[in-house]
């Protein structure tokens, strides 16, 4: 706040250190500025990089099929999709000075598309001013591009002005909030190319074609922005999701290699999805189930350690050495996967039955038997069952197991199969002790099934924040998918809301709090 001259001190001392500081706060906003100006030059030299190599491979591509070159052209639409959705995260989040954001040139909006137009009233009847009787005075028009029920329209916010007729005092309400400001794109449209990127696994460029095919021109250095943008709103929200599936007691985790794009070099390297799941419908919870995923750019142990720094309760999860250390101090229980061991035994079996792989499946399917007869069931009644029932069973399998080794080449692919097993008994039959605890980790596998399948479509990640930012996408998506909502629908609702809802409140925005407001989707 500037001072004032009654503020300012009457001696000279004490004025040279004032403007001493002052010349410093100001440098220090040059820096600022500075810095922040270097980074836009150098991803804006980039995007004009990419898309000059994109015009080169297109031209060498007229007139002739290469999958090579196709492939070389798709890793560089994926790569320059996230780095202008980097630009629309950053002026969603505001961190450049408002005289350096960027200026789009904007297209009208195709006359072609209906209009359907929102009338804004004043909400004061009568002048705030001097109580007289308000008169039409004009009004302001703004176009929003909207998706409803996959056909474009154009909603139109007509905000009407009224004036006083004793005061000329102007009256006009305020203009609705957007989802990105001053941005075109309605919630329903977003909530479209979001879901049809990450649920439905098409890069934007392929959309822009689709929808050029309506008359509506989109091109996809707007939508990576506007993807950008959402990402950069909707972080609190996936934050509060987080708290939500990480609270004490259990979760179910696995995760996924997804190939990035590594800078500079036009190679990809191997970074990981991670997901954590908390779902105990199967033990007869009402409690709403979620999935939070996060990425890191490698696989190594200190993620999922820093992941669950906080946890407390059981983990569901493979035998990665990286949960040893969340283990060690007892605060967390773990309970591995049968699906994962029988995995291996059974492909095993698809090469080359034997007596062993036959014997180890049916038994295991015994144990998947009991489990169907008490999915459903509260903890203390699976339990009874599981100790009756399974742990005799199991116990009698691991002497099984145990003499089977006694037989067999120690070389084997059958002993190390066996040796998976045992080496990972007392995690494999914690489940018996804990009516909660699941006899695999399925959850989570299935959980991860959304972005598997995104990956063979993409082939890879543009960038270590594309990869971030589909973790946020695929958190609120397959978290609304588990609770049985539509997350078209659900993306649309919270843009629609978000950007006014208060921070402290955004628990509510939570998809299972959402149920009753939204179209559901079947199981």
């Amino acid at each position: 706040m500037p001072s004032s001259p009654t503020s300012l001190p009457d001696d000279i001392e004490a004025l040279k250190a004032l403007l001493l500081q002052r010349d410093g706060e100001v440098q220090q906003l040059r820096d600022t500025v500075t810095t922040l100006e270097q980074a836009l030059n150098v991803r804006s030299l980039e995007i004009e990089q990419l898309k000059l190599q994109l015009a080169k491979l297109k031209r060498m591509q007229f007139g002739r099929k290469s999958e090579k070159l196709d492939r070389k052209i798709e890793l560089l639409e994926t790569r320059l999709e996230d780095l202008i959705a980097e630009d629309g995260a950053g002026e969603q989040k505001a961190t450049l000075p408002a005289a350096h954001a960027r200026k789009v040139a904007r297209q009208p909006l195709p006359v072609h598309l209906p209009r359907e137009d929102n009338i804004i009233e004043p909400p004061d009847q009568a002048c705030s001013e001097c109580g007289g009787k308000l008169k039409p005075l004009g009004e302001d028009v703004s176009e929003q591009l909207e998706l409803i029920d996959s056909a474009f329209k154009v909603i139109r916010h007509i905000r009407r002005k009224k004036a006083c007729a004793c005061c000329d005092h102007i009256v006009q309400a305020p203009a609705p909030s957007r989802p990105i400001e001053r941005g075109i794109a309605g919630p329903g449209l977003l909530a479209h190319i979001l879901v049809a990127k990450f649920a439905d696994h098409l890069p934007l460029y392929r959309q822009s074609a689709i929808y050029a095919r309506d008359g509506v021109e989109l091109d996809r250095s707007t939508m990576a922005r506007w993807v950008g943008a959402c990402g950069a709103l909707m972080r609190p929200l996936v934050d509060a999701l987080q708290r939500y599936v990480l609270q004490p007691g259990k979760i179910h985790s696995d995760d996924t290699p997804m190939p990035v794009l590594a800078p500079g070099n036009g190679q990809t390297k191997t970074a990981r999805l991670w997901v954590y799941v908390r779902d105990d419908r199967r033990s007869g919870s009402t409690a709403a189930p979620a999935a939070w995923f996060a990425y890191t750019p490698n696989r190594q142990g200190q993620h999922p350690q820093s992941h669950l720094a906080n946890f407390t309760g059981v983990l569901q999860a493979d035998a990665f050495p990286g949960y040893d250390k969340i283990f060690a101090d007892g605060r967390v229980r773990e309970a591995a996967c049968m699906a994962h061991a029988r995995r291996k035994i059974h492909d095993l079996h698809a090469r080359k039955a034997t007596v062993t792989t036959t014997e180890a499946l049916r038994r295991i399917g015994e144990l998947y038997a009991i489990e169907e007869q008490i999915r459903g069931q509260l903890p203390d009644h699976r339990q009874r069952i599981r100790q009756a029932q399974a742990r005799p069973l199991l116990d009698d399998f691991e002497v099984w197991l145990r003499a089977r080794l006694l037989t067999l080449s120690t070389q084997s692919d059958t002993t190390k199969a066996i040796n998976y097993l045992l080496n990972q008994w007392q995690a494999l039959v914690y489940y018996c002790e804990d009516g909660l605890a699941e006899i695999d980790n399925n959850i989570a596998e299935n959980a991860l099934r959304t972005c598997c399948l995104g990956r063979k479509n993409f082939l890879f990640m543009g960038a270590d924040s594309g990869g971030e930012r589909a973790a946020t996408m695929y958190s609120l998506i397959v978290s609304a998918k588990l609770n049985g909502i539509d997350p078209q629908a659900y993306l649309r609702h919270v843009l629609a809301h978000i950007a006014d809802y208060p921070v402290n409140r955004v628990e509510d925005l939570l998809p299972w709090n959402l149920a009753d407001k939204l179209s559901t989707v079947s199981a």
